[in-house]
């Protein structure tokens, strides 16, 4: 993993506690978001985690320019900030996780881990002001569309599963709950971003609501 934030004590205190944690190895920190693209073009860590707030590059254009990467890397944006602005540009550029500085040490591990395995993580409070933002349009005055509107060839399972992954439900629990294999739901989750468009479950969190397939 690799943190980037432009204070030093925060960067360095995470540095510490973090890599204490089991699964976690922290392998450099970065003071801003053009020194972690350049560091994470270079290393290739599993996650990034990536304060928003910083000069010289912002973590919104270090997470859109990490996410477009070839391969791309995963961030957790790790921030003071949860007005929806932030929350919608973090989660637009590509970030697949996103907590608040209060989060726990322990909360912080479990994000990275999960971000990691290919999952997403959005902290409960996060998700919820998404799909606030998400019901009223907010965001350009873009309202849900209903599901007879969108054109987008998903099959009944695939709609199910597309709910379950809006209700921030991992592959396993979904196949649990489903009562299929977890194999069988990376299939479809597969299938989901190929026929939306998305480039991961965060982005597909978003179009479940905004194609009106799940409601808050």
């Amino acid at each position: 993993m690799l943190i980037a934030d432009d204070q030093k004590i925060i960067r360095d205190g995470l540095a510490l506690i973090l890599g204490l944690l089991d699964g976690v190895s922290v392998i450099g920190t970065a003071i801003d978001g053009r020194d972690a693209v350049r560091q994470a073009t270079a290393v290739r860590p599993d996650v990034v985690l990536m304060d928003l707030d910083m000069p010289a590059m912002n973590g919104v254009e270090a997470t859109r320019r990490l996410a477009a990467g070839n391969p791309p890397c995963r961030v957790v944006v790790l921030t003071t900030y949860l007005d929806d602005d932030w929350v919608y540009r973090a989660i637009d550029a590509g970030a697949r996780g996103y907590l608040t500085k209060d989060a726990t040490p322990e909360e912080i591990r479990d994000a990275v881990v999960t971000v990691a395995s290919g999952e997403a993580h959005l902290e409960p409070r996060v998700q919820r002001r998404l799909l606030d933002l998400l019901a009223t349009g907010a965001r350009n005055g873009v309202p849900t569309s209903p599901p007879g509107d969108i054109e987008d060839g998903l099959t009944a399972r695939e709609t199910e599963i597309l709910v379950e992954i809006a209700d921030g439900r991992t592959n396993a629990e979904i196949a649990q709950r489903l009562v299929i294999s977890e194999a069988t739901v990376k299939t479809h989750v597969n299938h989901l971003l190929l026929k939306t468009g998305c480039r991961d479950r965060a982005a597909l969190v978003v179009y479940a609501y905004r194609s009106g397939r799940a409601t808050p």
